[in-house]
């Protein structure tokens, strides 16, 4: 957001996390991230193949990254419908499309998209979302039937059950350290108050993806997949600000998780590492995996 920009004030945790908790509500995080997030934008967009003139549905919306980046590339005939759970994200995408005729907002989730009509949209897209609905086999039975015969998939979901079972009391990237008995306590706070709200994460990986999309009577399923274990990453940042972020909008923030488990002899001492840390610039380790999907729904029905 640019500076001098008011937030809209968010009512649902959804837009709390999009709009200030996905990046401490700091510019710089802000433009930090947004590389990667571009680069998970064209990704999808590169995949679902458009068409000047086709109606592609952004399941999950969020504030529209993948909507408003399909807009630049379709033309005046082509629409987007932004979906969401959250109306108040959808409120913050109708803002941003200015009154864009091209757009179009309906409340649904990923398994339920009553609001669109059978075979209405020529690609469906999502970033991010099915990590979030415990009912995928669903979502995908809906992408198909919204799409008309021909219509495509382009989907971008992070594959979080990678990294927790290799490196399972990693938080921050930082390796071995003097205060790993305080991470772990923090870890293990956000285990306990969020272990079933975050299930739907981890139950799935990447094959799982193509199952579900060849079941749901996808074809020509194709899968790129990406796993990285300790690759050097950006650097701690400025801890202050790295406290008021929340890894997803549905945990606390790393600030508010310190605070649940630690002491505060515990939290000053976890604090004096990180900021000294965090001014030497070394380098964090990333361990994660991603997958991008792309399919289409036959012509004819088999």
């Amino acid at each position: 957001m640019p500076r001098g920009y008011d937030a809209p004030v968010a009512t649902d945790k959804w837009a709390q996390w999009l709009l200030t908790r996905r990046d401490g509500d700091s510019e710089d995080l802000r433009a930090r991230y947004a590389l990667d997030l571009a680069a998970f934008r064209d990704g999808v967009l590169d995949g679902a193949g458009l068409a000047a003139d086709d109606v592609l549905l952004d399941v999950g919306c969020g504030t529209g990254l993948i909507g408003f980046g399909a807009l630049e590339r379709l033309g005046p005939d082509g629409r987007v419908i932004f979906s969401d759970v959250s109306r108040d994200v959808l409120d913050e995408c109708r803002r941003t499309a200015g009154g864009d005729g091209r757009c179009s907002f309906v409340v649904a989730s990923a398994d339920d998209l009553a609001g669109i009509a059978d075979a209405s949209v020529d690609v469906v897209t999502t970033r991010s979302v099915l990590i979030y609905s415990d009912r995928k086999a669903a979502a995908f039975a809906e992408f198909i039937r919204v799409l008309r015969p021909g219509g495509r998939i382009s989907l971008f979901e992070p594959i979080n059950r990678f990294a927790e079972q290799l490196r399972p009391d990693d938080l921050f990237g930082i390796g071995d350290s003097p205060v790993d008995d305080l991470i772990a306590k923090v870890r293990e706070a956000y285990r306990g108050a969020t272990e079933q709200a975050m299930r739907p994460m981890m139950d799935f990986d990447e094959r799982d993806l193509v199952g579900w999309a060849v079941t749901a009577g996808f074809e020509a399923v194709e899968l790129d997949y990406r796993a990285q274990v300790d690759v050097p990453a950006d650097p701690v940042g400025d801890w202050e600000t790295l406290k008021r972020v929340a890894p997803n909008p549905l945990v606390p923030t790393y600030g508010e998780a310190i605070a649940a488990a630690l002491t505060d002899e515990e939290s000053k001492r976890l604090d004096t590492y990180m900021t000294a840390l965090a001014a030497t610039g070394t380098p964090t380790r990333r361990t994660m995996a991603s997958a991008f999907l792309r399919a289409r729904r036959p012509h004819r029905n088999r």
